[in-house]
C-alpha cells in the first residue's frame, strides 16, 4: 500500500508561534518617520491637527470592528470578553469612553469638535485603510480578526513615550488633554495579553497560525498606510 503524504507543515510550538507574532513589532507604526517627527517635536500645528483628525476616524471605527468580531464568533466566552471593548471606546453611562477622550485631544490641538466629527479632514488614504480593516473583521474568521489586533502587544510602551514626548515638545498641550493615552496604557497591556491568549489557544494548526501571522502583518500595514497618507497630506502646502 502506498503511503499518503501531505505537504502540510507541522504546527509551531507555543513559544515559537508567539515569537513569530512578536517579531512583527519592527513593522509597527511606532517606527514610521511621521511618528518619529511627532515624538521629536518636529510637527507644526497643521500637521498635528491632521494627525489628530485622521486618527480620530480610526478610533471611531474601532467599535464597529469589534462588533463585527462579536457577530462572527460562535463562542459565548469570547463574545463576553470582547464586548467590553465596545463600552471602552463608545463609553457608558459612567465613563465618557475612548472616542470622547480622543475628541478632547483634537480640541487641544486646535480643532473644533464639529470639524472632526464631520470628517472634513479625513484623507482618502486613511479612510481606505481604516475601512479595509473593518471589512477584514467583517469577512474573515473571527480568530483572524482578533489576531489582527495583536498590535496591542506593541502599543503600551509607545503610548507611554508619546505622553512624555508630546508634553515636552508641544507646550500648548496639557496632561489632561492626553487622557486617551494615559487611560489606555494600562488597558492595552491587559488587552494585549488577553488577545494573545485567545490567538494561541484557538490557532492550533499551522494553517491557522500562518493566517494569524498574516492578519497581524495586514494590520501593521493598515497602520503604516494611514501614516503615509497623513504624511503626504501634511506635506501639501509646506
Amino acid at each position: 500500500m502506498t503511503a499518503i503524504t501531505t505537504d502540510r507543515a507541522a504546527a509551531l510550538g507555543e513559544a515559537e508561534f508567539i515569537g513569530v507574532l512578536r517579531g512583527l513589532s519592527s513593522s509597527y507604526w511606532g517606527s514610521h518617520p511621521f511618528h518619529r517627527r511627532l515624538h521629536d517635536g518636529g510637527l507644526d500645528r497643521r500637521a498635528l491637527r491632521l494627525w489628530a483628525a485622521n486618527r480620530w476616524y480610526y478610533q471611531r471605527m474601532l467599535p464597529q470592528k469589534d462588533a463585527a468580531i462579536i457577530s462572527n464568533c460562535p463562542l459565548p466566552e469570547i463574545r463576553r470578553a470582547w464586548v467590553d471593548r465596545l463600552a471602552y471606546h463608545d463609553g457608558t453611562a459612567h465613563d465618557e469612553g475612548g472616542i470622547e477622550r480622543w475628541l478632547r485631544l483634537c480640541e487641544a490641538v486646535g480643532l473644533s469638535r464639529d470639524e472632526v466629527v464631520d470628517e472634513r479632514h479625513v484623507v482618502p488614504g486613511v479612510r481606505f485603510a481604516v475601512d479595509a480593516y473593518v471589512n477584514f473583521a467583517r469577512t474573515r474568521p473571527w480568530w483572524e480578526a482578533i489576531a489582527s489586533g495583536l498590535t496591542e502587544m506593541f502599543a503600551g510602551h509607545l503610548m507611554t513615550r508619546r505622553v512624555t514626548d508630546m508634553l515636552a515638545h508641544y507646550d500648548w498641550i496639557r496632561p489632561e488633554h492626553l487622557a486617551y493615552f494615559t487611560d489606555r496604557i494600562e488597558a492595552v497591556s491587559g488587552e494585549g495579553k488577553g488577545t494573545l491568549d485567545i490567538v494561541v489557544r484557538h490557532c492550533v494548526t499551522r494553517e491557522q497560525q500562518d493566517a494569524a501571522v498574516a492578519a497581524l502583518r495586514f494590520k501593521t500595514e493598515v497602520l503604516w498606510q494611514m501614516l503615509d497618507a497623513i504624511e503626504r497630506a501634511a506635506a501639501v502646502g509646506e
